[in-house]
């Protein structure tokens, strides 16, 4: 049976079907040759990629590419890699790998990097933001289907054990009465606004996908800047590479089946970051909050009016929570994505969170800059793919 996007494989034990690529130069006996991508002075390692494939007895790390010398160098020495190069295009060719992590937390090439890698035939792990627009990602998505590959993105909140935990307790178990509506917030730091939406809310915006169990039909938006309705001039690239930006406040709406509403915001304030990036679930019956950090505080309200003061209620650990911690949250917080990438590969059927999670995260940004640009609501999936911000300036 194929997994969802719910569901993660937890036995360790993997199919005998064996991975349509070269692995004759593994080393040490593993049945899989790796590489890694990464650009030191261009987004570097976001969410410790470069340990991506490092934890499995199954995979050899061969090579690292970075154009910058000492990138490369520290980065070979962290994993082990066996080689290093300057252009990733040259070790992909040579290397001919079977698993290609690519590290760089600015998106602006993410395109570049996968094709070359569908190229030469490589299932993979991608940082998130998946990349700069829509164009841009069906680009991504139609270059692996057509040669059948399996790739994962770095939406490690949503496999984190607690997580996972919470949907089932909503979704099975009903732990919150009928699910309503769900508020996500971004970092609201100094990138509060257009670039939170991407670079944070990428994150809650999967979530919000997990949790209400389907695809937004669409999406309406308020954006301002300085507290005026923002207009072409507002657009600015930000001091990441992830394409045009705008506003420093965002309020989006998203319908979801069956009447549910999701609802993302990030608004510049005077107090920055107060701890708030996460999401909550609203349900007929009690409230599910979700604060992100490097590990998920996850927190239930059993109360239906979403209000404990002056009641019995209060917010409490969720029944049966997990408990077993990383024993090296760095290197391993992406160990279940990449097992379960694996595993997809040698079941022929799509990760459990793919690149196609990635595109659908892309789709709802780009969905909250077009709603507010043509003043209204637009529906989804977006019939217009470029980027609307480069459109409208």
């Amino acid at each position: 049976m194929g997994l969802g996007r719910r569901e993660f494989l937890v036995s360790g034990s993997l199919m005998a079907a064996s991975l349509a690529a070269r692995r004759a130069g593994a080393a040490g006996g593993a049945k899989y040759k790796a590489c890694i991508i990464g650009d030191s002075k261009e987004g570097g390692y976001g969410h410790a990629i470069q340990f991506a494939f490092s934890l499995r007895d199954d995979v050899a790390v061969v090579a690292v590419a970075d154009p910058d010398e000492a990138g490369r160098a520290k980065c070979a020495a962290e994993t082990g890699a066996e080689r290093t190069y300057a252009d990733y295009a040259v070790m992909l060719e040579k290397e001919q790998p079977d698993l290609v992590a690519v590290g760089p937390r600015w998106s602006a090439r993410h395109k570049d990097y996968l094709l070359a890698c569908a190229a030469v035939g490589a299932h993979g792990f991608i940082e998130k933001p998946l990349c700069v627009d829509l164009e841009e990602a069906d680009a991504m998505v139609a270059a692996i289907e057509a040669k059948n590959l399996k790739w994962a993105i770095a939406f490690n909140v949503r496999a984190m054990p607690i997580v996972q935990h919470a949907q089932r307790l909503i979704a099975r178990d009903g732990l919150i009465g009928t699910l309503l509506e769900a508020r996500a917030r971004g970092k609201e730091d100094a990138r509060a606004g257009g670039e939170d939406l991407i670079v944070l809310g990428t994150h809650v915006l999967d979530l919000m996908r997990f949790f209400l169990d389907g695809e937004p039909a669409s999406c309406c938006a308020d954006i301002t800047a300085g507290g005026r309705p923002a207009v072409p001039a507002d657009v600015r690239e930000p001091s990441e590479r992830l394409g045009p930006v705008v506003g420093d406040r965002i309020h989006a709406m998203y319908g979801f089946p069956h009447g549910m509403a999701g609802y993302f915001d990030s608004m510049k304030n005077l107090d920055g970051n107060g701890g708030r990036f996460g999401i909550d679930l609203y349900g007929s019956r009690g409230v599910v909050s979700i604060r992100i950090g490097a590990a998920a505080a996850v927190y239930w309200l059993d109360e239906p009016t979403w209000a404990p003061g002056g009641r019995e209620s209060a917010w409490r650990p969720l029944p049966d929570a997990p408990t077993a911690a990383l024993s090296d949250p760095v290197k391993e917080r992406n160990k279940a994505i990449t097992d379960d990438l694996i595993a997809a590969v040698e079941e022929e059927r799509t990760p459990a969170i793919s690149l196609q999670d990635g595109r659908a995260a892309v789709e709802m940004i780009q969905a909250a800059n077009e709603a507010y640009i043509t003043g209204g609501r637009v529906s989804m999936p977006l019939t217009e793919r470029s980027h609307p911000l480069r459109r409208w300036r």
